[in-house]
């Protein structure tokens, strides 16, 4: 009996398999039906859902006044609205029905002031308030309130595309006085490139004929202008005396409590995503704008999570990658707070890489009026008084410009300004790094705005001033270099550093800035030298910046050749340290190099480089050799011939020797001791022994394993050394 239960039990097991996933399935079902009505239960029980359900089916003409159950409705949805949020169906909700009036006006300011979102808000809902603001039945006081409720939630709207569809219709608000302040503002924040049309300029331009010159009509003309300022001929201030106002203060606390019991990081978006701040107390100034916003979105995290491609347009707070960023760069939504970029490194490689000129003029617009605002136009001391946020500002934007490997236009503005004000002390080092990335000047601004300032600071500051200023220039001329090697064209030459806002600008006029600047550092240089009795730090910073120039032909293709004045030539050919005297030789020696390789080149080139340029080389070129190498120092025709009888004074034994290889306060101490090392057992040291043929080929090759490679490259292309019999060093220039 076992045996055949045993055996029986499999097929009976079979064949009751689909039954029982027949039934399984079934009881599987009943559980599902049983939990949705549960929970739909649940729905129609709970309070809050059954008092939207009420406002939204709620008929027109349904009085206010005695009525308890718009009350007891009203009152659950401001509790949960003020502890949690509503979610963006309630929003909805609640928005329809109080732009509609269909309970009139009584109520409408009251949900106004409770619509706290928790995480978005639709942007169907508030272009349909829109359409109901155009009825006219509403009261000034609640459109009013009601565009306030825009502008604080600007940031937290999911998308602003229907609202920029619209933008005309807002437009037609403008016209009303009491509106226009608002509307304004809201029309700053939507405002694009394709938004700016002539018939739009007129009306602000009659509105401000009517008003006066209104600094919400002014704020909206400049950025205006900023888009299309051919359309926009008025003369806009610099600084505007009043701006745009946050308008916030009725949900700011609630939104606050809201969002920090949610643990959400949209805090700081909660002021309107206007680039201006409030208007503060002038006696107690906030230094607001040096605080980068920080570039981040304000929904939840469930709302993060939705797929970006289901939208129009993708925020760029939710990509993560480069990959994301090319994927989706044609349908990128801009933050409204642009200083935001500027902490982003994608937000960069986006500015770096996008063709529309829009995201960088409202960036240079925003960047503008903050610095402005806090180092030109601030009576109580500016960013001096708040160091160390002035720093930080300074130093993103540094780091950004050198991300981007171009300067803005806003900061080169700013500069030239600042330059008047500036004590050449307050944030040295980053005013210094922003003036090295301004784009080339032309010939006929850059004494008025660039030399006459820096002329002033550099003969009334510190010796690291001018260090930092001879390093400052050289960067500047650098990049100029630089960008004319890599974009001149043979017709057009655009040469701007910033290729945004680039200055069309011929190889003649190119030239003549590089030849301006030259010559004004070198003007520096000589009176600098002076002054600091040729220090050899000064020293070293002026033969960086000569070691640029003498390339210029070779290096960075620019036919143009300009010799170092006598004020810095002498002083780095007399100098105490062999690095100086080294360097100077390098530097002639690139001179040789590129003034023999234009000379060959300027029938095939047609360039021409002066004469007077090549009398010069071999003047100083003359001047070396026969000081370092031949001993005949202070001999006619050498451009330094103090009078014989003031040498005679000096008591100076063979003064035509002192500045040769060997007696040169340079390289005394390595004449020394080399001689030591040759002639070990000598008492008396006679350094002219030095001279004979053998000791001096030595005593070269002694030197150069010094490591002066600078002085090895000048002797091996400026003389032609020979072996000859007896003393004498049997040599005879190249040049």
């Amino acid at each position: 009996m076992a045996a055949k239960l045993n055996l029986s039990g499999p097929p009976d097991s079979d064949t009751s398999s689909p039954n029982d996933q027949s039934v399984s399935s079934r009881s599987s079902n009943r559980s599902l039906r049983v939990a949705d009505k549960a929970r739909r239960k649940n729905e129609a029980e709970d309070p809050f859902v059954l008092a939207l359900k009420y406002f939204s089916d709620v008929e027109a003409g349904t009085p206010v006044y005695g009525n308890d159950d718009v009350e007891r409705n009203m009152v659950l949805v401001e509790k949960v609205a003020y502890s949690k949020g509503l979610s963006p169906e309630a929003i909805s909700i609640m928005l329809e029905f109080a732009m509609s009036l269909r309970m009139g006006t009584i109520l409408c300011p009251r949900v106004l002031k409770c619509l706290i979102p928790a995480a978005v808000v639709p942007q169907e809902a508030v272009v349909r308030a829109f359409v109901w603001l155009g009825v006219g039945k509403i009261p000034v006081s609640t459109q009013i309130l009601f565009i306030k409720w825009v502008l604080t939630v600007f940031d937290m709207i999911d998308a602003k595309d229907q609202l920029r569809a619209i933008y005309g219709f807002i437009f037609s608000f403008v016209t009303e006085e009491n509106l226009c302040p608002f509307i304004c503002h809201l029309l700053y924040l939507l405002t694009r490139k394709e938004s700016v049309r002539v018939f739009r300029v007129r009306k602000l331009l009659e509105l401000q004929s009517k008003l006066g010159r209104q600094p919400f009509l002014l704020n909206l003309l400049s950025l205006y202008k900023v888009f299309c300022p051919d359309l926009v001929t008025l003369s806009i201030p610099s600084r505007i005396k009043s701006v745009f106002r946050n308008h916030n203060m009725p949900w700011r606390s609630a939104l606050i409590a809201v969002q920090k019991r949610d643990g959400s990081q949209a805090a700081s978006s909660i002021s309107p995503a206007s680039t201006i701040k409030d208007k503060t107390n002038p006696r107690k100034r906030k230094h607001c704008h040096l605080v980068l916003p920080a570039l981040c979105s304000v929904v939840n995290k469930e709302a993060q999570t939705e797929p970006s491609s289901s939208r129009k347009v993708v925020p760029l707070v939710q990509l993560h990658s480069f990959a994301q960023l090319l994927e989706n760069m044609h349908r990128i939504e801009l933050p409204a707070q642009m200083g935001s970029l500027l902490g982003s490194s994608l937000a960069l490689q986006y500015l770096d890489c996008v063709q529309d000129e829009s995201a960088l003029l409202r960036l240079n617009f925003w960047l503008g009026y903050a610095l402005h605002e806090e180092f030109l136009f601030c009576g109580d001391g500016g960013a001096s008084q708040n160091s160390e946020e002035a720093l930080q500002f300074l130093n993103k934007l540094l780091s950004t410009q050198h991300f981007l490997q171009e300067g803005f236009s806003s900061s080169e503005a700013f500069l030239y300004k600042f330059l008047n004000v500036w004590d050449g002390s307050l944030l040295r080092p980053q005013i210094l790094g922003l003036l090295s990335n301004i784009p080339v000047i032309p010939s006929s601004q850059i004494r008025r705005l660039l030399f006459e300032p820096l002329m002033q600071l550099f003969f009334t500051s510190s010796l690291f001033f001018k260090c930092g200023l001879m390093e400052c220039l050289n960067n500047m001329l650098l990049k100029w270099l630089t960008w004319h090697s890599v974009y001149a064209l043979e017709d057009d030459l655009d040469i701007s550093l910033n290729s945004h806002t680039s200055i069309n600008m011929t190889l003649s006029g190119f030239k003549d800035s590089v030849m301006e600047l030259v010559d004004f550092v070198g003007r520096l240089a000589s009176v600098g030298l002076q002054l600091e009795g040729c220090h050899s730090l000064l020293l070293s910073f002026i033969l960086d910046f000569y070691e640029t120039v003498c390339d210029t032909f070779l290096k960075y293709g620019l036919p143009l050749v300009v010799i170092p004045p006598t004020g810095v030539f002498y002083p780095a050919l007399f100098a105490s340290d062999p690095v100086s005297v080294d360097r100077l030789a390098y530097i002639m020696y690139r001179y040789k190099v590129n003034l023999t390789s234009a000379k060959s080149q300027e029938t095939e080139q047609a360039f021409h480089i002066s004469r007077q340029t090549f009398r010069e080389f071999n003047h100083y070129a003359v001047v070396m050799v026969n000081c370092l190498w031949n001993s005949k120092m202070f001999q006619p025709g050498m451009g330094i011939q103090p009078g014989e009888e003031l040498l005679l004074k000096s008591n100076v034994p063979q003064y035509w020797m002192s500045f040769d290889l060997i007696h040169h306060p340079a390289f005394m101490s390595y004449a020394v001791d080399f001689h030591q090392k040759c002639w070990p057992g000598r008492k008396d040291m006679d350094l002219n022994s030095i001279k004979h043929s053998k000791p001096w080929s030595w005593y070269l090759e002694y030197l150069f394993s010094q490591g002066y490679d600078g002085l090895k490259q000048f002797v091996q292309s400026n003389i032609s050394r020979q072996k000859a019999a007896g003393d004498g060093q049997g040599n005879s220039l190249s040049t």
